[in-house]
């Protein structure tokens, strides 16, 4: 259940994470692990919250990282090591690589698990199952979960629903492709859907800090980069709708410097703007067709796109893929997964338009937000 707290509108956007009167009395005397990354910033001097809970004398135990790490600047996919904080000295222990849900042996000495990172609100975004995972090991475990919500930037609810054969670490729970919540509210959702512990209804002691000044609707620009290739309001607006290139043979700028801005294949057929993809530290040391130019489409300038789900891109290159004899989508399996369906691979194949396969999501989407309501912490602005 939320944190109470009072406050009187309108009022300056704060996060969960700025909420110290709300957020300290949860803490205070108990041993904490936190879940936090380079998104975790607190003020206006954008302190680190490890820092400013330190600061403040709440006792941090250890400290778990999710993908991409504790700072931030691991690959995608890449396992992320266990280690120590520099400034600090406090463990840090990797929650993506063979581990991704906390042992009863990594929770030894904890009473708190509090989660505080940035999500972009799309299924496949992982750090929402990295959220699921330590909500199931509090709940296994009998600790508390506090979760400090911060707003949603792609907060509109749209794309087919979570298959049950398609459910992996990009797609682990029953949502849509963007979900229109934040991590509070899917926090609520999670537990009051009983995800954790299906058939059991068993649920972690579970407490969400609000965010206030922020309603459902308000776009929201990001302070710090949620991941290393989402630099820039652009890039994490486009996202959810080029992330389905990822299970293609098609580049979607990893390895320059506008990733998710992008797409091309070493092919002049594909577009006109080229781009060669190049080894990045810390973003794509090895990405797709490094080295090789690559021809297609520059998105990254002009007016800002729309905040939603299009498939005309890749509704696009698929046909121009079958004209020229090629195989866009090249790594099935995985574009299944992102897309959580099998069928929309299929949908593609049989030369559906973008109409007739959202008409198959629609059924499906009506269902969630009847759902999903039962769980907003805050007001949906009328369109």
């Amino acid at each position: 259940m939320p944190a109470q707290g009072q406050e009187s509108p309108p009022c300056k956007l704060r996060v969960g994470a700025e909420r110290m009167e709300l957020l300290l009395p949860l803490l205070e005397g108990k041993r904490v692990a936190l879940m936090v990354n380079q998104t975790s910033l607190v003020g206006e001097a954008q302190l680190h919250l490890l820092d400013t809970l330190l600061s403040s004398g709440i006792r941090v135990s250890k400290v778990f990282a999710p993908e991409h790490g504790f700072r931030g600047d691991v690959d995608a996919g890449k396992s992320v090591r266990d280690g120590r904080d520099l400034r600090t000295g406090i463990p840090i222990v990797s929650l993506y690589g063979r581990t991704k849900k906390p042992t009863p042996e990594m929770l030894q000495g904890v009473d708190v698990l509090l989660f505080d990172i940035q999500d972009v609100g799309a299924r496949f975004y992982t750090y929402i199952n990295s959220m699921y995972y330590l909500m199931q090991a509090a709940q296994e475990n009998g600790l508390e979960m506090v979760v400090c919500d911060r707003p949603n930037p792609n907060d509109y609810i749209d794309g087919p629903m979570l298959e049950a054969d398609c459910k992996s670490f990009v797609g682990l729970l029953p949502l849509p492709i963007l979900h229109g919540m934040t991590v509070g509210e899917l926090a609520e959702m999670i537990n009051g859907e009983d995800w954790l512990s299906p058939g059991d209804s068993l649920r972690c002691a579970l407490t969400v800090v609000p965010l206030v000044g922020w309603e459902h609707g308000e776009p929201y620009e990001l302070p710090v980069r949620p991941s290393p290739n989402l630099p820039n309001t652009r890039s994490v607006t486009l996202y959810p709708s080029l992330c389905f290139f990822e299970g293609t043979g098609m580049s979607v700028g990893r390895g320059t410097d506008r990733p998710f801005c992008v797409l091309g294949y070493p092919n002049k057929a594909y577009g006109s703007y080229s781009f060669v993809p190049r080894a990045i530290q810390g973003a794509d040391s090895s990405p797709l067709h490094r080295g090789k130019r690559c021809y297609g489409v520059d998105l990254s300038r002009g007016e800002m796109p729309r905040r939603e789900l299009s498939l005309g891109w890749l509704i696009h290159y698929h046909r121009l893929a079958k004209r020229l004899g090629h195989k866009l989508i090249t790594r099935k399996r995985f574009f299944e997964l992102i897309a959580g369906t099998k069928q929309l691979a299929r949908q593609l194949d049989e030369g559906l338009d973008e109409a007739e396969i959202r008409a198959s999501w629609q059924e499906g989407l009506e269902r969630f937000k009847v759902r999903r309501r039962l769980y907003l912490l805050y007001p949906e602005q009328r369109q």
